[in-house]
């Protein structure tokens, strides 16, 4: 084994996970800012907040859809990555 297989047996994991890490990141953050603007919104524009709370629940869900495929594609690669090193 090589060096470059070496780093590669570790790195490839380890960005697979960052990737992992910033999708699911990424999401929460969108959540928690529409959020966020629904509840500054409620008292003064109930009508847009109910905009802003339909939003919200779209992207909930989009989150959950996301989740689920990052998950198969984790687990595909990651079963790739170990069917290669052995």
């Amino acid at each position: 084994m090589t060096v470059y297989s070496a780093h590669r047996l570790f790195i490839r994991p380890l960005a697979l996970g960052v990737r992992l890490t910033a999708n699911l990141t990424a999401g929460h953050l969108l959540s928690q800012l529409t959020s966020t603007a629904t509840i500054a919104l409620l008292p003064t524009i109930p009508t847009l907040s109910l905009l802003t709370i339909t939003i919200v629940l779209l992207l909930t869900a989009l989150e959950l859809a996301v989740a689920i495929i990052q998950a198969y594609v984790f687990v595909l690669l990651l079963n790739l990555y170990l069917q290669e090193n052995t």
